[in-house]
């Protein structure tokens, strides 16, 4: 008798299940067709997006060479074109580069258009530090001081991306000032950060050499 309520139910089962199919066929068969075709977009998506990145990498690299061997206006448009079309990550790095190559024979434009780039709130963080950084490097010799030690000073707080690089700037500004106290000051929290890179580090332990000694170096 066990048996026999087993087949019965079985039928059951299978009866039902039939039903729901039939009921329910094209929504599940469309169900299974988007499926197929969400992997094979994705699938078309992750293709054209690689090729996409291996030329934008070749396109880079022969922009890095062009500038490598000294033909800064080639290599200025070049990344210029990149930056128009290539993918996002490389985009960003070609728009600092540009102006890169800019500031080998215009260094006021390239100031303004270091610090244009880092202004523009889509452009990323850490490359707008980079940007603001390459301005402030161009900008020690002819920008006032006052606003010069106001603009880096910004960056040379505990949590800037390049806050060493900007306490060296602000302690040379200072140095070229005559503020020799100002200068140790920047230097002597470089020295001191243990978290400072050690080239820095060294090279700013040699500078509060001749800042202490209130004159530059005598060769």
């Amino acid at each position: 008798m066990a048996d026999i309520f087993r087949e019965v139910d079985e039928e059951v089962r299978r009866d039902k299940a039939v039903l729901f199919f039939e009921k329910y066929q094209f929504w599940l068969v469309g169900a299974a067709l988007l499926i197929v075709a969400a992997t094979a977009g994705w699938r078309i998506y992750d293709y054209y997006k690689t090729q996409a990145a291996e030329k934008a990498s070749a396109r880079y690299e022969a922009a890095l060479q062009l500038a490598h061997d000294g033909k800064s206006a080639e290599a200025e448009a070049a990344f210029e074109a990149i930056a128009k079309d290539a993918p996002a990550g490389y985009r960003a790095l070609a728009r600092l580069r540009a102006i890169d190559e800019l500031s080998t024979h215009d260094q006021a434009a390239a100031i303004k258009a270091y610090e244009t780039l880092a202004s523009d709130p889509t452009y990323d963080s850490s490359l707008a530090a980079a940007a603001r950084l390459r301005a402030a490097m161009l900008a020690i010799d002819t920008e006032d001081p006052k606003v010069f030690a106001q603009k880096v000073a910004a960056m040379a707080g505990p949590t800037g991306a390049f806050r060493y690089s900007a306490r060296e700037l602000l302690a040379l500004a200072a140095f070229k000032q005559g503020d020799y106290e100002a200068a140790g000051r920047w230097l002597d929290e470089i020295v001191s950060d243990p978290n400072a890179p050690a080239g820095l580090r060294s090279r700013a332990e040699a500078f509060l050499g001749f800042v202490r000694a209130g004159k530059p170096s005598q060769q």
